[in-house]
């Protein structure tokens, strides 16, 4: 796999500098069930690595010294994780919002049948992988009969009573492009979904997220590899909107990795760069100090354009 990193390095992107710490996004691994085409993390079901019970305590440790009120829990598949379910009733606990970037097709693997419901249970905030409302082009990207499992699991969901008006459960699906362009419109785009779902299957959900691909890991090296890493970089940068900077989710988020080392955002981990409030080539959970992180710089690469082109781009969506 071509390593992006050294493309990406040298970039004129602005300054930018945090904001007070309210969301934590947690990596518990890379471990999962599928292998998408446009993964950022290169997961899948051969991957062992898996935060420790040591590093999870530390996270809950900090949460609960900053007065976080949000958990973002990705992976991999983060369900997978043996804790997973020990972190969130335990966030849950201290009343923290817990989001669980969930690919779908876990609810339907039998060792996690009562996954759904555990989630209901526990009011956590689903946000779900789902790249388009068409079998074809889910299959293309995910995998073949990644698309009818989605289904089924929505549909668990909704009669959990995800997504229903005034249930208090949330559901939102993302949305990302097939190729290396743009999102489209993200309020027409969700519309089309919505229509879509409820008239042939009678889904329903809350909203739609569309989210740029980065050209980074799996999705950058098959860029490099088609000889189209280039022309998607050009293609982020002329599509640069400075009103974006404002409500990029690394002003006040905190990336962990699944070993509790410490990034701006979960795209600089996997690119392995380095916290912007340091001085040290890796910062450990252990080590941070909350000082540190008051309007501290961020680091930023070339990829960094690719939440600030268009409607902007981040793990909640268009920006603008």
């Amino acid at each position: 796999m071509h390593d992006t990193k050294a493309l990406l390095i040298n970039s004129d992107f602005p300054a930018l500098f945090r904001k007070p710490l309210q969301v934590l996004q947690i990596n518990l691994g890379y471990l999962c069930n599928l292998s998408c085409v446009h993964c950022h993390v290169n997961a899948g079901p051969k991957r062992t690595e898996m935060m420790s019970r040591e590093t999870v305590d530390q996270v809950l440790a900090l949460a609960e010294t900053a007065n976080i009120h949000t958990l973002d829990l990705t992976g991999g598949a983060p369900e997978m994780h043996a804790d997973f379910r020990y972190l969130v009733r335990a966030a849950r606990d201290r009343g923290i919002e817990v989001i669980d970037r969930c690919n779908l097709t876990i609810l339907e693997e039998p060792a996690y049948a009562d996954l759904a419901e555990f989630l209901a249970a526990q009011q956590v905030n689903i946000v779900a992988s789902l790249p388009c409302y068409l079998e074809e082009n889910v299959d293309k990207q995910r995998g073949k009969g990644v698309f009818k499992d989605s289904l089924a699991a929505l549909q668990r969901l909704n009669r959990l009573g995800y997504g229903q008006p005034d249930s208090g459960l949330e559901l939102n699906l993302v949305f990302n492009p097939q190729d290396a362009v743009l999102p489209p419109d993200q309020q027409q785009l969700e519309q089309a979904y919505k229509q879509h779902l409820q008239h042939h299957y009678g889904i329903v959900f809350n909203r739609l997220f569309a989210i740029a691909n980065m050209p980074i890991q799996r999705f950058g090296s098959t860029l490099v590899s088609h000889g189209r890493f280039e022309s998607y970089l050009t293609l982020l940068k002329s599509s640069f909107r400075a009103d974006n900077l404002e409500n990029l989710m690394c002003l006040n988020t905190l990336s962990i990795d699944w070993q509790g080392y410490v990034y701006d955002c979960d795209f600089n981990q996997m690119l392995d760069l380095p916290l912007g409030a340091t001085a040290k080539p890796k910062l450990h959970i252990s080590e941070l100090h909350l000082e540190q992180l008051q309007n501290a710089s961020i680091s930023t690469a070339a990829h960094c354009y690719g939440c600030t082109a268009g409607q902007g781009s981040s793990c909640g969506g268009a920006l603008l």
